[in-house]
Parts: structure tokens; sequence; C-alpha cells
């Protein structure tokens, strides 16, 4: 299996400044159900991946943790198969982009919508980067 398919601890969200300044500086954007918190910024020397994310379900939708965690499974599955395209635009524009998705919807999606849905964000998020950074390079 190729490397590129993998979503290793490098590639997710996990500092808590980080995530702050996500959601206090970033920008967002809808596709139903989720509701995707991103922020761009240049590359630094401590992050290895061109692409951090992160996934978060409400307690307050969802109260058994078995029902959150496998709509956050799904999540990164649908992720990790599809980062690839927006992973190489950010490198070839030198770009660093922080994405956080949060599930809104009221019931447990199945793969194939959540995969569906995420693929709507990721080529959203790779036009906001095509036409933001075009005059960068």
């Amino acid at each position: 299996m190729p490397r590129q398919f993998t979503l290793g601890k490098s590639e997710r969200l996990k500092s808590r400044k980080q995530i702050q300044q996500l959601f206090a500086e970033g920008k967002k954007i809808t596709a139903s159900p989720f509701y995707i918190y991103f922020l761009f910024g240049p590359v630094s020397e401590m992050s290895i991946s061109a692409v951090q994310f992160g996934v978060a379900v409400s307690a307050k939708n969802f109260k058994k943790a078995v029902d959150r965690n496998r709509i956050k499974r799904l999540t990164r599955e649908a992720y990790r198969l599809q980062k690839i395209p927006l992973q190489d635009l950010l490198k070839k524009k030198n770009m660093q982009l922080n994405i956080f998705f949060i599930y809104t919807g009221k019931g447990i999606p199945v793969f194939a919508d959540v995969k569906e849905k995420v693929a709507v964000a990721l080529k959203k998020l790779e036009k906001i980067a095509d036409e933001n950074f075009s005059s960068h390079t």
C-alpha cells in the first residue's frame, strides 16, 4: 500500500493552540452535514505535513461515544482516501492548511454519503487555495 494513503500523526490537528487559532482566525464553509473551518498559512518549520486535519462530533446530538466515534472514523477514512490532490496543490504553492470538520447531522451517516460530502468540501478548499494563492507563484 502506498505511503501517501495514510493519515499519520503529523497530519492530525491536535495542538490546542492551532485549534484555537483556527476557530478565532479561520474561515468557515458548509458542505451539509459538515461545517468546515480552515486556515491557510505559510509552511512552518514545525509542521511536517502540508495539511493538518481534525474532526469533531457533538455529544449533544449523539449521546453515545460509540456513535460519535463511528462518525469520526467514517469522516477520517473519507478524508484519507481523497486528500492527495489538495496536498499536492498546497505543496506546489508552498502553503499549509489546517482543516477542522464538525459533523452537524442528526443521524449516523452511511460511508458513501460522508465520502461524497468530504469530496465536495475538499474541492471547495482546492478552489479557494487556487484562487487565493495563484498570485504568489
